[in-house]
């Protein structure tokens, strides 16, 4: 409970300096490519994220693959996005937790159950 308590007051940006700073930083950073917190997640790393992607509408994935395309881009060219761009960026307006969550529960439930996966990592 004690160490519950602390690990939330370390992460929580409105109780914790710290977190607050780091959080800033995290928002600059993204800002200045066009990018949002949910598009760092790689679909390569946990099957849960891939098929959470797979449930979105196409117009988020789309938007989501623009975003990564843009992102490289000006990393290549060493530049970032214009000042009034990044002033336009919500890089913490989230689009995949919700489904993320609703995957991770359904899973568990599955587990569960004693049922099979729906989706397992084949090796070719």
């Amino acid at each position: 409970m004690v160490l519950s308590a602390f690990t939330q007051w370390l992460v929580n940006p409105r109780r914790n300096p710290l977190a607050a700073v780091h959080q800033r930083v995290i928002s600059k950073r993204l800002r200045n490519y066009g990018l949002r917190y949910d598009d760092l997640y790689d679909p390569y790393y946990e099957l849960d994220i891939n098929e959470a992607l797979n449930r979105l509408p196409r117009e988020i994935v789309d938007a989501r693959n623009q975003r990564l395309k843009r992102a490289m881009d000006l990393s290549m060219k060493h530049q970032y996005l214009p000042e009034e761009m990044q002033k336009l960026q919500t890089p913490f307006r989230s689009y995949l937790q919700d489904m993320l969550a609703f995957v991770k529960k359904e899973r568990a439930e599955r587990d569960a159950l004693g049922a099979l996966p729906l989706y397992q990592r084949s090796i070719p």
